[in-house]
């Protein structure tokens, strides 16, 4: 028997690997649950039947009867402290943290000419401070008290490290195809870019574009050609991404893009946003920090709402390069991008690892005869 079932009430019990049972909760949850009931036999050897369910992914945050939050690692669920909790609400897009309002921010701390420059590139035709307080509430009022949001300070601000310490991105290229430390550091280069969220977006992008390396192969016609070794298009995307998608929330860690000889890495603080997953990815699209977003589309950074990820893919594959990787640890995200070097590398491996058949010669052995004149 199977159907659905609305704004389900239902209880659940752990059980440990020896049969035990550990205890019972009960989950309310608002959305469809598809439920199946399957016909078994329990662990005396009576007829019995187990309740199955479907939940769908939300967007909304669940709690136990207890208000306890859970998060699923691996085959674990683990307990979410308060902080984490209020991250994967951000992450799911029940509150955005750009719409915080700053600490002791104040219109002192907007950069009010920089304003004045994206009204007229946007053909707004009031002055920028009528702009902040009539849009996307960069500013609102709260009783006697104006309040900045985040967004307006990392867009706008004099000086968002100010507020946001991290807010910022990091360079770091490696000698080698992977990081050492101690005294094998194999550091480089390790560059940082701060300022407003267009001032990280064109320096970082001028930057790497520096350090992109060419790679030179005979052609089909047998003459040599020469691209880079990461499409343009490609690692600038996961640039900008990692910009628009970050948890500014997250106050302890940058953006970090990590280049080594055969792989190009940008890591981001923050979960996956909204009901996106690595498997999905390229599918399923939404926007941690949508005003940040729109504001990267304004001058160009944000070619194609929701397609560029798929766009990637398919410039990587063009290339003859292997499909972006993305994978998460915690509240990180990490995207990979790799060249001919690592395909190369993974084709003298999967040489080296092929067995050679080897002959071992029949010795006969030498005749009584022979054994006498030795």
């Amino acid at each position: 028997m199977r159907g659905p079932v609305s704004g389900l009430l239902a209880k659940y019990v752990g059980v440990y690997e020896n049969s035990k049972m550990v205890g019972s909760a009960f989950l309310r949850y608002g959305g469809d649950v598809d439920t199946e009931i399957i016909d078994c036999v329990d662990i005396k050897g009576n007829p019995n039947h187990i309740l199955v369910m479907h939940v769908m992914q939300s967007n909304q945050l669940h709690a136990n009867q207890a208000d306890e939050v859970y998060y699923r690692v691996g085959d674990k669920s683990k307990k979410m402290n308060f902080e984490q909790r209020t991250r994967l609400m951000y992450a799911k897009g029940g509150r955005f943290f750009e719409d915080t309002p700053v600490k002791n921010a104040t219109i002192d701390d907007i950069d009010l000419e920089f304003v004045q420059e994206y009204v007229e590139k946007i053909g707004y035709g009031r002055s920028p401070l009528e702009y902040l307080r009539g849009n996307k509430d960069f500013i609102v009022q709260n009783g006697d008290k104006e309040e900045i949001s985040a967004a307006a300070i990392l867009l706008f601000g004099k000086n968002p490290q100010r507020f946001f310490p991290r807010a910022r991105m990091r360079f770091i290229r490696y000698d080698g195809t992977e990081a050492r430390v101690g005294t094998e550091m194999n550091v480089v280069k390790d560059v940082i870019f701060e300022g407003k969220i267009l001032d990280i977006a064109r320096k970082s992008t001028e930057f790497v574009k520096t350090q992109i390396r060419e790679h030179s192969f005979l052609g089909k016609e047998g003459r040599f050609v020469t691209i880079p070794e990461y499409p343009e298009f490609c690692w600038t995307e996961l640039i900008i991404n990692s910009l628009g998608h970050r948890d500014f929330s997250i106050m302890g860690t940058d953006i970090q893009i990590k280049m080594f000889d055969d792989h190009f890495t940008v890591e981001s603080p923050g979960m996956l946003p909204g009901l996106v997953r690595t498997t999905n990815i390229r599918e399923i699209h939404f926007s941690r920090n949508p005003k940040i977003f729109e504001f990267l589309h304004e001058y160009e950074y944000v070619k194609e709402f929701g397609e560029g990820v798929d766009r990637m893919f398919r410039e990587m594959e063009e290339a003859g390069l292997p499909a972006p990787e993305y994978r998460t640890v915690e509240f990180m995200v990490f995207a990979t991008l790799k060249n001919h070097k690592w395909v190369e590398n993974q084709n003298d491996l999967r040489g080296k690892t092929q067995v050679t058949p080897q002959v071992t010669p029949q010795v006969t052995p030498p005749s009584h005869s022979a054994r006498l004149q030795r």
